[in-house]
């Protein structure tokens, strides 16, 4: 059982920086991949970021490349998203995820993961 908890969320003016952090328990380095995903109030989750484990390759979505960026700290098994030039368009409830079985998913994709946290807010205001 992996237990997480997200935390770092707010409220920030456009262009602003926040920093999130995903705290793991339970967690065990058999995961493939760790992710952030994001969902606004009437739209679909989607993939932010997110690590594969096995090479360590790490992945963004295009709306976020250049602005965020995804890192762990194995020693804390403690997942982070450095999130700067905030946009009014990145409010959502982040979590974050781990895939702990290898599926035919690719990592920035939430079908795959099999644990997830219960979100921190963002809010980007403009």
């Amino acid at each position: 059982q992996v237990h997480l908890m997200e935390s770092g969320g707010g409220t920030v003016q456009a262009g602003g920086s926040l920093r999130l952090s995903c705290a793991a328990s339970g967690y065990t380095y058999s995961s493939h991949c760790m992710g952030w995903f994001r969902q606004a109030p009437g739209k679909e989750r989607e993939g932010v970021a997110a690590i594969y484990r096995r090479d360590y390759k790490l992945y963004y979505a295009d709306s976020v490349k250049g602005r965020f960026t995804i890192s762990q700290d194995n020693a804390e098994n403690t997942l982070y998203l450095q999130m700067n030039s905030l946009k009014p368009e990145d409010t959502a409830m982040y979590y974050c995820a781990v895939q702990t079985m290898s599926t035919a998913y690719p990592c920035l994709v939430d079908r795959g993961y099999n644990y997830w946290g219960q979100g921190t807010q963002v809010t980007v205001s403009s």
